[in-house]
């Protein structure tokens, strides 16, 4: 893998075609579990009840005579050795919502069960609703299980002592150590990816507030800018007021399409997500257009802004355009009359440079409130230039007076 095939994975802008996931053929075969456990989730009766109705007519085949086959005494009324076994199966309809309910009926069935002699092999089933407790239940629940397992089998050893106890006790104590085992490995796997989820929708809420932030900030700043220069050219040159307004309408409809793009990431519709992924995200082809975006806001930029000498990822262009965007951003809120901003993008062997730097102006706020260390400016640039193996600079420059804004990120082919 290319050094720009793993930034684009890193940041996700890695082409559709590109991207490692389920193919078309396989997607349907993916389905079917989804389908399964959300018909479950919505009839949980049905599964419930097949499975209690399934082992009960197994118990009771058993029941007829079977059981007499492992029994250490074979002469049980054959009315208990029914009840018996209805007793083990029924409470199984209740295993999922009450696990510890069933196996304390189950077990009371097998302590019968052993005391009697019948020994009936629906004992085992007991194995079920311990799964949903090692799966489901805190883990001290799985010492009452314990309790309610052991119980029974220690009675039948102090009432059968003989020698083939243990062809009994042994295969029940291992299914049953397997069943608990078997649980916890389901809960840590389920547990893993629940955190997994969690620290995927964090991460994305990170994102998304990063770039909401980055969108509204600098349109509503250079808005700002705009109706404070229209109100002042309304009473001596209307022509002025006109074209400051079409100026807000125009960004503002941009910032209105650059939200929607981003929020159809967040919908729920597959097609719709793959379809924001394919816009276009900024980069430096538009950083002319924000540099002309905020001196009709009023603020006199100068710019260098020379083609990049061979083509970067689509992340880091984007890295470079919201940091100039945000640097922009907050000179137009904080800089003061007379000021002069240059945007300054060079690129030397192994690495790319932003500057972005003002001269203060008169009435402008003091260095050290350009930047609030509540907001999310500063840590989102500070963000975007780490994902790159970047730095980011801001403060005065070593001249004083103004501001200055400095990002270096390093090129692909070099070293991180």
């Amino acid at each position: 893998m290319t050094s720009t095939e793993k930034t684009r994975v890193r940041t996700g802008t890695t082409p559709p075609a590109a991207r490692t996931g389920p193919t078309a053929s396989s997607r349907p075969v993916q389905r079917v579990p989804v389908r399964v456990r959300a018909f479950d989730a919505a009839h949980p009766w049905l599964w419930d009840g097949t499975l209690a109705g399934t082992w009960t007519v197994a118990a009771l085949v058993d029941a007829t005579g079977g059981w007499r086959n492992t029994a250490q005494d074979p002469s049980v009324p054959p009315w208990l050795v029914v009840a018996t076994t209805l007793a083990l199966v029924l409470p199984l309809y209740r295993r999922r919502r009450h696990p510890v309910g069933a196996l304390t009926a189950m077990a009371c069935a097998t302590l019968v069960s052993t005391v009697s002699g019948a020994f009936l092999q629906a004992a085992f089933l007991q194995a079920i609703p311990l799964f949903h407790i090692a799966l489901r239940r805190p883990p001290r629940a799985l010492l009452w299980s314990t309790a309610l397992i052991g119980t029974p089998l220690a009675a039948g050893a102090v009432r059968f002592p003989g020698g083939s106890w243990a062809e009994h006790a042994v295969p029940a104590l291992w299914t049953y150590v397997l069943a608990a085992l078997l649980g916890i490995t389901v809960r840590s796997r389920r547990d893993e990816r629940e955190q997994e989820v969690r620290l995927a929708a964090a991460a994305e809420r990170t994102r998304i507030a990063r770039e909401m932030h980055d969108i509204i900030g600098h349109n509503l700043a250079v808005i700002t800018g705009l109706a404070d220069g229209g109100r002042y050219a309304a009473a001596k040159n209307p022509e002025r007021a006109a074209q400051a307004l079409d100026a807000i309408g125009t960004t503002s409809r941009q910032a209105l399409a650059e939200l929607r793009r981003l929020l159809g990431v967040l919908g729920q519709d597959g097609t719709a997500a793959e379809s924001a992924d394919r816009t276009p995200q900024p980069g430096l082809a538009d950083l002319p257009a924000l540099v002309d975006g905020v001196r009709k806001a009023g603020l006199r930029v100068h710019a260098e802004l020379p083609a990049a000498p061979h083509p970067l990822s689509p992340g880091a262009e984007l890295t470079v355009y919201r940091v100039a965007q945000e640097a922009l951003t907050n000179t137009l809120k904080h800089v003061g009359e007379g000021a002069e901003t240059s945007v300054t993008l060079a690129f030397a062997p192994g690495a790319l440079t932003l500057t972005v730097a003002d001269t203060g102006g008169k009435g402008a706020d003091p260095a050290t409130s350009r930047v609030l260390p509540q907001g999310r400016g500063l840590a989102g640039m500070r963000e975007r230039a780490a994902l790159y193996d970047g730095t980011l600079e801001c403060g005065p420059p070593p001249a004083g007076g103004g501001w200055r804004v400095r990002l270096r990120l390093p090129l692909e082919d070099s070293p991180s």
